[in-house]
């Protein structure tokens, strides 16, 4: 079958719609970061460890909760209604946090927003592995790293343009007084609502899952209209003929009753430990507590927003190069590079925030991280997620993979204040390297190469 035959336009468009839901993922994860040096004084606790973290961690808790539902929710409502649930979380959530006047009510929208994490970032991913074929499969899913990445920079460059300058030598009570401090934190919140808005409406225009409707529908005349716009009538027969063929060979268990079977349990612990890892590399400390690791290389406020700016600018251009290498140089290669590569950028890291190293060199060392990230761990992992589980357990092993993998970004969040403040800079950034050490050793020895494969192959390779 000639890859010819595949409807792009169609394909990309509805990979793009529905990986919007990564878009809103990377912002309304990112901009909390720019707002931290303004809603902190407004709420009273800039001094306090403990709070820091629960502000910029309780949203992870939503993210679990939303991850926990999305499996046995999509598996029985499908894709499509779960990721325009989760546009209009995300609308409520944006409003209500951009709006609250307490610290409690500020956590409780967050918590809100962190639900439309937690579905976006199984769902989106997930959609786009189920309707792509298998040679194109990781640059497709890849999208979603894309637009996760867009999301991004898009809340570094909204709160860098929203936020007035920052005297060097202002004080907590300047900041807390200022239009920043009052009204500025507010609207980078609020800017999230465009986007979701635009996502609530768009999926609408958005089929369902292919092989959601083969696994759930009596008749699979849906899934093969949809198969057929993809890549014709012949393409959408051999693929129905693949699901069926996997789901009739499969056990009639589902859920937690199929864990028990002896290549599914080794796949939820491949999933599980590539999702704590993509966390436990450290990076998105760099991201969440920006002012902490540029305040420590020497930078002012000011400063510090600009160069979210150009980390994030890095993180766009490198998720291009890792779209572009995943389905050439594969799963595995690149996930060995972000390992080893990480490991030895935060060896040196930590050496230079020891020799209390500031400025240029410190943020080259930074952006390197990020860039290594970008094209390796951050996409790749993903990849892997939608695409090793088998399909009559899609659903649910993915929210266990999303589950673990938002368990593991709480523990980096909350813990890094702690850990900046009892191993200091230094100590932080080695503890990440001899994680990403044993990240590398793990990937060495148990994860296969699932490049090209259909995901009907990759279940008959690996769920053995």
């Amino acid at each position: 079958m000639k890859d010819l035959l595949y409807n792009w336009k169609y394909l990309i468009s509805i990979s793009l719609i529905s990986a919007m839901g990564g878009l809103l993922f990377g912002y309304d994860w990112v901009v909390i970061g720019g707002a931290k040096p303004f809603y902190e004084p407004f709420f009273g606790i800039t001094d306090n460890a403990v709070m820091q973290g629960w502000a910029m961690s309780c949203a992870l808790i939503g993210c679990l909760a939303g991850a926990v539902l999305s499996g046995w929710m999509s598996d029985r409502f499908g894709r499509k209604k779960l990721l325009i649930l989760s546009a209009v979380i995300f609308v409520i959530a944006s409003l209500g946090t951009g709006g609250a006047g307490s610290f409690i009510s500020f956590v409780f929208f967050r918590m809100m927003g962190g639900i439309g994490i937690g579905l976006a970032s199984n769902l989106s991913p997930m959609y786009i592995a189920e309707v792509t074929p298998g040679k194109v499969r990781g640059a497709f899913v890849s999208i979603n790293q894309l637009t996760i990445v867009i999301g991004i920079l898009a809340a570094q460059l909204i709160n860098w343009r929203i936020a007035r300058p920052v005297p060097a030598d202002a004080s907590v009570a300047d900041i807390f007084a200022s239009w920043n401090g009052q009204t500025g934190w507010r609207w980078m919140f609020y800017a999230c609502t465009i986007p979701a808005g635009l996502f609530f409406i768009l999926m609408w225009f958005v089929p369902e899952s292919p092989r959601w409707l083969v696994k759930n529908e009596k008749s699979n005349q849906k899934a093969r209209k949809i198969l057929s716009k993809i890549g014709g009538s012949d393409y959408a027969d051999s693929e129905i003929a693949s699901i069926e063929e996997t789901l009739r060979n499969s056990s009639a268990k589902t859920g937690f009753e199929i864990i028990k079977e002896p290549g599914i349990s080794k796949l939820l612990v491949l999933g599980i430990v590539l999702a704590i890892f993509q966390q436990w590399c450290g990076i998105n400390v760099i991201f969440n507590y920006a002012q902490e690791v540029f305040a420590n290389a020497g930078y002012s406020v000011s400063d510090t927003l600009f160069n979210i700016v150009i980390t994030g600018s890095v993180n766009l251009i490198f998720t291009f190069i890792g779209m572009f290498t995943v389905d050439r140089l594969g799963r595995k290669a690149l996930m060995l590079i972000g390992a080893g590569g990480l490991s030895c950028i935060y060896a040196v890291t930590g050496l230079m925030y020891l020799l209390h190293l500031q400025g240029l060199p410190l943020l080259i060392m930074v952006v390197t991280a990020i860039a290594c990230y970008a094209m390796t761990l951050a996409p790749v992992t993903w990849v892997l997620l939608s695409e090793i589980f088998p399909n009559r357990i899609r659903g649910f092993a993915m929210s266990v993979g999303t589950f673990a993998l938002w368990a593991a970004c709480f523990v980096l969040t909350y813990s890094f204040p702690l850990l900046n403040m009892i191993l200091k800079a230094s100590g932080t950034f080695w503890l990440y390297g001899f994680i990403c050490v044993l990240g590398f050793w793990f990937i060495l020895k148990k994860l296969p190469e699932t490049k090209g494969k259909s995901l009907e192959e990759i279940e008959r390779q690996i769920a053995k």
